[in-house]
């Protein structure tokens, strides 16, 4: 049974959601000094499918049946998982790990616009329009298109990571489309998902990246963690929070992603805290919460939100 507040143990799920969110932007980051992109892609892939086949089956979960459902999951694969994982550890190869975060949290934002259109039963109001122009602007802010001086590559970086909340915005809308609601649970769907973003990616990545992984302890465990924590358990434990305390508390982790996120790139890897991140980071964060109007609670629930 649905509960109004939160408990110590939806508490300490809602804890540990955001860190485990929070810090695979960090991951990401350690996981490049020994692998491509595409390599990282494929090992979290990986790792999370493991975590995902492996709790249907504690729960003896049925997986999808119909060919039509496993073509949209298909799509689902590519893009809300393979091409924002990727361009998340593209883009992160040319920027900071904290600045990744801050971008990522845009992802509620443009989630709505595409919802706006694309979704007949969305409606644009006054206040949705007015938080949809403030968050943009505080992406503006983030992206800091006049730091002529950080070069090209900085800025094609931050476009990679806002291409890949942008990707999660498209997923999402597609997801709350076509998947939701056709009787089958979560679980069964994400590692269904998640086991066909992971064969896509085996067959990306000799052509992407040829070349051998220079594997050693870091990396192997940045991987683990971004596959078996960012997109294993965690995506169990975001579910059994919506169990428990229903889906505005449990999106409500979207707010503490990017500074976890932030806090770990500045300190664990002396990363830069400039002031248009924390100004841009605070205007999103606003407009989100001002734009999806708190006191409702979201009509749809992703199905796979790892960053």
């Amino acid at each position: 049974m649905r509960r109004s507040g939160m408990d110590r143990a939806s508490a300490a799920r809602f804890v540990a959601l955001g860190a485990i969110w929070g810090s695979s932007f960090l991951f990401i980051k350690v996981a490049l000094e020994g692998l491509a992109p595409a390599q990282v892609v494929l090992g979290r892939l990986l790792a999370g499918a493991i975590v995902l086949i492996a709790a249907v089956a504690v729960r003896h979960g049925t997986w999808p049946r119909e060919p039509r459902m496993w073509a949209n999951l298909a799509l689902l694969a590519m893009v809300g998982n393979v091409l924002p994982f990727f361009l998340f550890a593209w883009g992160e190869q040319r920027v900071g790990s904290a600045l990744a975060g801050v971008l990522n949290a845009a992802t509620p934002l443009l989630t709505m616009l595409i919802g706006l259109a694309l979704l007949p039963e969305e409606r644009a109001t006054l206040v949705r329009f007015v938080g949809l122009v403030a968050g943009f602007a505080g992406v503006v802010v983030i992206l800091a298109p006049w730091e002529v001086g950080a070069g090209a590559g900085a800025l094609s970086g931050k476009l990679a990571c806002l291409g890949a909340a942008t990707c999660y915005g498209v997923s999402f809308t597609y997801t709350r489309r076509f998947v939701t609601g056709r009787g089958y649970g979560s679980s069964e769907l994400a590692a269904s998902q998640i086991l066909l973003a992971s064969a896509m990616a085996l067959v990306l990545v000799p052509v992407v990246a040829p070349d051998g992984p220079h594997l050693h302890g870091s990396v192997v465990a940045a991987v683990l963690a971004l596959g078996a924590g960012g997109t294993g358990v965690a995506y169990l434990l975001y579910y059994r929070l919506i169990a428990d305390v229903g889906a505005t508390t449990a999106s409500m982790v979207t707010y503490v992603v990017p500074v976890v996120a932030v806090v770990l790139g500045v300190v664990v890897r002396d990363e830069p805290l400039t002031w248009h991140m924390v100004v841009g980071a605070v205007v999103v964060i606003v407009a989100v919460a001002l734009a999806e109007g708190r006191a409702a609670a979201p009509r749809t629930i992703p199905a796979v939100s790892s960053p």
